[in-house]
């Protein structure tokens, strides 16, 4: 595939180093690079787990006038 891209700085500068050290072209070293990349792990790693706190109050969500109701009940006691 033939396409024209406008690398930053930083990456025109790691493909020009790898083209120079390894002696290959434009191509060949932005190729190399973008497998690296693909093939690297994700930082941080590990399953996202949603953190919950329990707050005391029980709502069905199943009628959403009502869980509505309920909240704004309860703000307004909090108010108090």
């Amino acid at each position: 595939m033939r396409t024209t891209v406008t690398l930053d700085d930083d990456v025109a500068a790691a493909v020009d180093q790898l083209r120079r050290s390894e002696h290959v072209g434009v191509s060949e070293a932005l190729n190399r690079i973008a497998r690296r990349g693909l093939a690297a792990q994700p930082s941080g790693g590990g399953q996202f787990v949603q953190k919950t706190y329990e707050l005391g109050l029980r709502i069905d969500v199943r009628n959403v006038w009502e869980a509505i109701e309920q909240l704004e009940q309860r703000e307004a006691a909090d108010r108090t």
